[in-house]
This record gives C-alpha cells, structure tokens and sequence, in this order.
C-alpha cells in the first residue's frame, strides 16, 4: 500500500527535534585525534553519515567537494575536513570498510563525489530513501520528512549553513552543528526503524555514474 509522508506545512508545526549540541561535535586535527575518531567509529559498527562541499553558483561549475565528512555515533559526532591530510588514511578507511555501516540519505551523489576526490569505492552504505520505499513511500524520503514521519518533531535545516563555503580551513558552529546533526539524524532515524542488521539494504555503492 501506497504510503504518504507529512508535508512541509504540516512538519513546520512539529516541536523541535533534539539534536548534538557543540560540545558533543568533534573536528580531529591531529593523527593522534584522527587515529582515536577512527577507533571510536570502528567501534560502533553503524554511524550516520553526510558529506558537505563548497557551493558552485555558475551553471556547469563542477563541485571540487566532499569537503567534509560528517561520521554521528549516538552521542556524538566526529567531522573529517578533507584538506586535513593527517586524516587522509584513516577517512579511507572508513570510507572503503564494508563493516562498518553509514547509514544517510541520497548518498549516491555522495558516493560519486568521494570517487572523483579521494579515488576510493564507498562501501557499507544503507540509504534510507531506500529503506523507506522498501516500507511503502513511493516520494524520496529526505532528512526533515524522515524526523517528521518518525519522531513528529520537526528538523531545522538553515538554508545560509547550507549554501557557505565548506572548503575553508576552520568551520564555524553554525557550520558544525548542521554538518553533524544531519548525520546524527539519519542514525537516529534508523535506530527508531528498529530493523534487524540482516534486513538492512546494504550497498557498496558504484561511483560510476548508472
């Protein structure tokens, strides 16, 4: 049966959705601080997971992102920026691991993107635009709706967080707090799903354009 997700008037009258505030956002700058997120992520089995890149606002302007690459435990969430060549090795790592499971929506621009900057496969991916149409919704299922249809809360998205410039060497709170809450989102949707691991549509998604 056809299913119907809330609509955009009927989620702006949700209460607030709970997300990661500053102190629980983490931004590795040392190997030492990459190897230890690393470890944690490892640890955990399944993470959310979202990429951001810098805007291009010219027509035919190709992204040079992911610029960052948000990781959310349940408590937590660690944001790999990509020029930080110390973390280089332990972001592919993550990236390429089927074990460990990164769970987020739409990922495969995401996947695509990772290809062309970092020349790696992305692998242990569960979309969960997926697992909502496996569950009966025909639209793509999208980070607000998803905290909508879930949680009956609503899930702020700042439109100026969106559209700033990723690629530059310190990101602002504004910045961390939508990065990692996007990705602590996805996680917590997932774990309200309450799906057996077996029955998660896990994909190494190809780079390659379909």
């Amino acid at each position: 049966m056809k299913k119907v997700a809330p609509t955009k008037p009927e989620i702006s009258l949700l209460e607030p959705f709970d997300g990661l505030t500053l102190e629980r956002i983490h931004v590795p700058m040392s190997a030492e601080e990459f190897a230890a997120a690393t470890a944690e992520i490892k640890a955990a089995g399944i993470v959310g997971f979202d990429t951001e890149s810098r805007p291009t606002f010219v027509t035919g302007d190709i992204s040079e992102g992911p610029h960052v690459v948000q990781f959310s435990l349940h408590n937590k969430a660690y944001l790999f920026q990509v020029h930080r060549t110390e973390g280089l090795p332990y972001l592919i790592e993550l990236l390429q691991s089927a074990q460990i499971i990164k769970v987020g929506f739409g990922l495969k621009s995401d996947s695509g993107q990772i290809f062309s900057k970092l020349g790696v496969k992305f692998g242990g991916v569960v979309d969960l635009n997926t697992v909502f149409r496996m569950n009966g919704y025909q639209k793509e299922i999208g980070v607000r709706t998803a905290v909508g249809l879930v949680f009956n809360q609503r899930f702020a998205k700042s439109k100026k967080a969106t559209t700033s410039n990723w690629s530059q060497p310190q990101l602002t709170p504004q910045q961390m707090l939508y990065a990692a809450n996007d990705a602590y989102a996805a996680l917590k949707v997932l774990a309200a799903l309450n799906l057996p691991r077996e029955d998660l549509p896990i994909m190494g998604l190809r780079a390659e354009s379909d």
